[in-house]
């Protein structure tokens, strides 16, 4: 082991006008750097990119991080791993481990395993989630709860960051916690194989010192100094003097925007992250093809390219929302599906966007180039690999319409690396801020809660010239969305209909323009012929011949389905596109029915609401049939918009609807052992549901509320409380 003598550092600082004063400075090198290992599991690059971050400052800290993806498990082996371990973990689907991790946490899920199988083993784990969705952060806590059944043991708390409201509010302190808590580990890991203590190497010069002096009460002047190792660079801190512009202030910059400062923010040193190695090389080629299949782009399973048969536009031109059902063909592939699944669609970018973004970039005249990747000889950049999402072979304009999400809100990672392609000096300090320490709440301000993507972010700073191999490394990859079935296969066999809102942004400072969703914009445009022939028409016989198709693939749900057992009552809550499964529900219960005169069927509860009776209630007339003919027993609806000049005030919202049959819920939940289904939005409808509930089974139950939390709980886990809810 190489190790070397603790040393003093006397010097005079100038700076002070007082007398002059002596700063002892000690540095402890006890060996080479330390290793530990750093495993993420991610779904869509969030997890991977802070991952790499800490690995970049690591080298800082004299550490190494020795990072895998968690599903390469053929590098890395917890059984024997005797160094600390930091696992950095998302959380996709209702709570479910990303998909890179399903293979480790399999195997640690083992119940086989022995109480003492990881008592070997120090980690710290920062889970990444949304509090929109119910099981915040689960992905992490399924893994670390797991990890301490087996006996494993925590070097340092466990960190929840919540996508919610700023995942760098919990992972940016949680990261400079780290390196003492990794320090404190690799000390007493030293006491356990027997080395306590620093090593005595302290030259005899040295020798009548007799401990080791921490003066570090230094005056601001000497703080600003950096002591910097063997060639690293302080590539975390700026410390620079601010950008004089020379612009006269006028009213408009008196308060920040995207563009622009103020103080303490304009006149602050700067923390701004380590600059990303680059990784990619890019080049373009004179040969001539095809662009890839669609189906080679998904990894989750078999895809497949379906005809879009009908287009209806269930509300009213004047609703705040524009809703559209859509019915697929699926007769002649083998898709399948249940009620309650979600399946995804394979959808583009907005050309126009891509379009304009290559003018910003100069490459229009080779948009339909093809392009060959590789990664850069001598990168920097840790087990730095070809984009998996990226085909081998397609055209530069193939990749920015289907291969990566130019919409996605740019990471401070993002903003550092376009810092070093911005040559006006006032918009590269800009940048700086934005990705900052100290501009962190410019950050959420100006690009998270506004929605400010890569291409408002090159029209907001014109200087700035990022080349395409920046995109290509840290723009994600183009998600496929995912939709409710709202149809049953028994029902209507050969067709799949889903319904959604056309999502709009309208225009604000940071983003001057509106847009539409990525993919609803993109339907709603694609069956623009089919939706005026089919307007205000839902007859399931019919249908419109269409050349237009798009490619969906399977993403079946576990869990939300109808009961298996069709004489258990159920209760379903779906205002607004919420209703979109239990359509499928009713479809399918309604076809039973049919089919099964001698079978016993429980009863069947629905509560919808919307805006406007005469304006957004969907499926108002399949909802009238379903109740004429038994298959719903209770419709119970609401309008939170409309004026109603009855004497007793009308409940506006589904939550306050239910809290009228209390008893009803109380009976169907606690006494017929019934289910409850929850779809639609959390924030504004799923969390007051659960309010409601518990407020029911603590009043009807005649308990306290935390009783009644208890209660539903134990529902959720026996499956029997079921949502399906997004942000």
């Amino acid at each position: 082991m190489q190790v070397r003598s603790c040393f003093m550092i006397t010097f005079t600082c100038s700076v002070f006008k007082k007398k002059k004063k002596s700063i002892l400075f000690w540095e402890v090198c006890c060996d080479l750097k330390r290793r530990f290992l750093l495993l993420y599991a991610t779904q869509k690059g969030q997890a991977k990119a802070i991952a790499e971050e800490i690995w970049q400052q690591a080298g800082a800290h004299g550490l190494e991080a020795d990072i895998h993806c968690i599903s390469e498990m053929d590098k890395y082996n917890l059984e024997t791993e005797k160094d600390p371990v930091v696992i950095v973990i998302s959380t996709t689907g209702t709570g479910d481990p990303p998909d890179t991790a399903r293979k480790f946490v399999k195997r640690i899920q083992d119940t086989t395993l022995p109480p003492d199988y990881f008592a070997h083993l120090q980690y710290g784990l920062l889970g990444l989630g949304d509090s929109e969705y119910t099981f915040f952060c689960n992905g992490g806590k399924t893994v670390d709860r797991r990890l301490q059944e087996l006996g494993a043991q925590h070097f340092y708390d466990t960190g929840l960051a919540d996508d919610c409201v700023g995942l760098e509010l919990v992972v940016d302190p949680w990261i400079d916690g780290l390196w003492l808590a990794l320090k404190e580990a690799f000390v007493l890991q030293k006491e356990k194989e027997g080395m306590s203590g620093v090593v005595d190497a302290v030259s005899s010069s040295h020798s009548a010192a007799p401990h080791i002096v921490h003066e570090l009460n230094l005056s601001s002047e000497v703080q600003n100094l950096k002591l910097e190792d063997e060639g690293v660079k302080s590539s975390d801190i700026l410390s620079q003097k601010l950008v004089d512009i020379n612009l006269v202030a006028s009213a408009r910059d008196s308060e920040p925007s995207l563009i622009h400062s103020v103080p303490p923010v304009s006149q602050s040193a700067l923390n701004i992250p380590a600059l990303p190695a680059e990784y990619i090389e890019v080049q373009f080629q004179d040969t001539h093809g095809e662009n890839p299949h669609l189906s080679s782009l998904i990894s989750e399973g078999t895809a497949f390219e379906v005809p879009v048969t009908k287009a209806v536009q269930l509300t009213r031109e004047d609703a705040i929302k524009t809703t559209l059902l859509l019915e697929l063909d699926i007769a002649d592939t083998v898709f399948d599906y249940q009620p309650g699944d979600a399946f995804c669609v394979i959808c583009p970018n907005n050309v126009d966007e891509v379009e304009e973004l290559l003018q910003i970039l100069g490459l229009s005249e080779k948009a339909e180039s093809f392009i060959c990747l590789k990664v850069k000889q001598g990168t920097k950049k840790k087990g730095a690999s070809y984009p998996q999402h990226i085909p081998e072979r397609s055209t530069l304009k193939f990749i920015l319409t289907w291969c990566l999400e130019i919409r996605a809100i740019p990471k401070k990672a993002f903003l550092r690396a376009l810092v070093e392609y911005t040559s006006d000096a006032g918009e590269k300090r800009r940048l700086q801020e934005l990705c900052s320490r100290q501009g962190a709440s410019d950050y959420t301000r100006f690009i998270r809660d506004s929605n400010v993507c890569l291409l408002d972010l090159l029209h907001a700073f014109p200087s700035c010239k990022p080349s395409i191999n920046l995109l290509i490394e840290h723009l994600p990859k183009l998600q496929a969305r995912s939709y409710s079935a709202s149809s049953s296969n028994l029902y209507q066999p050969g067709k799949l209909w889903f319904l959604f809102n056309v999502v709009e942004f309208p225009a604000c400072p940071a983003r001057p323009v509106s847009r539409k969703g990525v993919c609803t914009g993109w339907l709603a445009e694609l069956v623009a012929p089919l939706l005026h022939c089919n307007k205000n028409t839902l007859d399931t016989k019919g249908g419109s011949s269409s050349t237009e198709k798009i490619s969906i693939f399977a993403r079946p749900n576990n869990a939300f389905h109808l009961p298996a057992d069709p004489s258990v009552p159920l209760m379903m809550v779906g205002p607004g596109t919420g209703i979109s499964p239990f359509i499928g529900f009713l479809q399918h219960r309604q076809k039973l029915r049919e089919e099964h005169t001698d079978w016993e069927f429980g009863e069947t509860w629905l509560f919808f609401g919307c805006r406007h009776q005469d304006r957004d209630y969907l499926f108002k007339d399949e909802l009238r049939c379903f109740l004429e003919n038994g298959t719903l027993t209770h419709l119970k609806v609401c309008f939170s918009r409309d004026s109603s000049t009855a004497e007793v005030t009308q409940p506006k919202y589904v939550q306050d609807v239910i809290r009228l049959y209390a008893k009803d819920v109380t009976r169907v939940l606690l006494q017929e052992r019934g289910y409850f289904y929850i779809c639609g939005d959390k924030k504004h409808m799923a969390d007051g549901v659960n309010d409601a509930v518990v407020d029911i089974l603590s009043m009807e139950m005649e308990t306290d509320k935390l009783e009644a939390m208890k209660t539903l709980v134990m529902l959720r886990e026996a499956k029997r409380y079921l949502q399906d809810v997004w942000s």
